[in-house]
């Protein structure tokens, strides 16, 4: 599998990252025994990129991270995350508090079973902490040995400028697909200018542009997509013409729609990482053969006049939501 380096870093990571799966997981043994084998098979394809937080499972992913990565350490780039937390009333909360950084870091060297973690994110920006404060407390965790390289999740321009300030940011992790793009191009740009990488989370737009989800009723109850304006029934129709369209276009070149769409975030150039989450070792080859499908010049023009902005329709995030995020 092709390689890329992480903005301006010597970090070499897989064109494609694997994080962990939206969809109800089964955490009985057999389960486990699924998860490591996805695990194994990432690693047999050539992909080494995995993107875990303390979020994930209550801790539970990055256990199993560990375990399915026993006697392959050395194969793999580990990333982990810190500072998002969901309150026992369900509401989100942030923590960037130094002294948090340092024992959330580690904790999850130990849920992971490694001693060292290749890139550690701030999962979500504290606004009652300046950022200089909690990136000073990861910088410090490079100093020790325990992180390698150190990432924000979805900061905005001048948080992210006044964090690479206090030391390197490696990369920036924020929502990038055809339907969202408008939303990152901004931060593109200046991750360019600062020599950081773009790993986009959710290339396939929360399954939006998997052509699988054709009404607001196909989502569960407890799905949390039903809150977000891009499901609500008075976008998603304009957004389901949308994908009738990457559909045909697909069928045309030979893939699937979700392929295609992965296809197109993995050609959008050699700082950009598309991270996708499965469970399923058929869905991870499916990704990892799109990952590496070159798309012509006029095949991406396509697209993009496709999933316009004025043709997409909904917010990614609820309005409260993006006021949180900073952005």
């Amino acid at each position: 599998m092709d390689r890329k380096s992480l903005g301006a870093t010597a970090l070499q990571v897989s064109a494609l990252s694997l994080g962990h799966s939206m969809g109800a997981q089964d955490f009985s043994e057999a389960g486990q025994r699924q998860f490591h084998a996805l695990i194994a098979r990432s690693l047999d394809l050539g992909l080494n990129f995995f993107d875990s937080s303390d979020a994930y499972w209550d801790g539970r992913h990055e256990t199993w991270l560990g375990q399915a990565l026993a006697g392959r350490r050395h194969e793999a780039v580990i990333t982990s995350k810190f500072g998002n937390l969901t309150l026992p009333d369900g509401r989100k909360a942030t923590n960037g508090r130094p002294e948090y950084a340092i024992a959330c870091c580690e904790a999850s060297l130990k849920r992971l079973g490694t001693d060292v973690i290749d890139l550690y994110y701030l999962h979500r920006v504290d606004p009652k902490v300046p950022i200089e404060d909690t990136v000073g407390a990861m910088a410090r965790l490079v100093e020790q040995g325990k992180v390698r390289h150190i990432g924000l999740c979805e900061a905005g321009p001048a948080t992210l400028e006044r964090a690479h300030r206090v030391h390197p940011v490696t990369a920036l992790q924020t929502e990038y697909s055809l339907w969202c793009r408008h939303a990152a191009e901004p931060m593109l740009a200046l991750c360019r200018r600062l020599g950081i990488g773009l790993v986009g989370y959710s290339p396939l737009g929360r399954g939006l542009l998997t052509g699988t989800i054709q009404r607001h009723d196909d989502l569960a109850p407890g799905d949390r997509r039903r809150i977000h304006p891009r499901f609500k029934d008075e976008h998603l129709a304009r957004n389901l013409v949308l994908v009738q369209g990457l559909d045909a276009m697909a069928q045309a070149i030979g893939l699937s729609t979700a392929q295609l769409a992965l296809a197109w975030a993995s050609s959008q150039g050699p700082d950009i990482v598309p991270l996708t989450g499965t469970q399923r070792i058929e869905y991870l080859e499916h990704s990892v053969a799109a990952s590496q499908v070159q798309l012509s010049a006029a095949q991406r023009a396509e697209l993009e006049a496709l999933f316009s902005p004025e043709a997409c329709a909904g917010e990614r995030y609820p309005v409260e939501m993006l006021k949180d995020l900073g952005i």
